[in-house]
């Protein structure tokens, strides 16, 4: 195993620790490498129940891999209304859902060819 992916291991652990630890539901890694033409290595796709609890999440990530694994987000968008929020890691894109904007925008479809794995239901 080559250091980078050392690290992308340790920054997607960490990430996903940062969700449980404020009760994200409905988890999911997308791996996404063996797919042509993809802006990452990794999705994951969690869903919040209220703004508060999709910013909770965030911050939680946020804080966590920044203590972990010393590392901080390229871009985060979508703080203000809370309602879909996405870090972007470089090698992994976060994407923090309420859930009716999460069934709207079907990620799960529109990625279907990557290889998911469910971390929790």
């Amino acid at each position: 195993m080559t250091e980078k992916n050392s690290n992308v291991d340790q920054l997607i652990t960490s990430i996903i620790k940062g969700i449980e630890e404020v009760k994200g539901a409905e988890i999911q890694l997308f791996d996404l490498r063996e797919i042509e033409n993809t802006v990452t290595e990794y999705f994951i796709i969690c869903t919040g129940s209220s703004n508060t609890q999709v910013n909770a999440i965030a911050n939680s990530v946020q804080k966590i891999v920044s203590k972990e694994v010393q590392d901080k987000p390229w871009h985060v968008e979508g703080e203000g209304n809370a309602e879909w929020i996405l870090m972007d890691y470089v090698n992994v894109v976060v994407h923090v859902f309420q859930k009716q904007i999460r069934e709207f925008y079907d990620i799960e479809s529109l990625w279907g060819d990557a290889k998911i794995t469910v971390i929790s239901a």
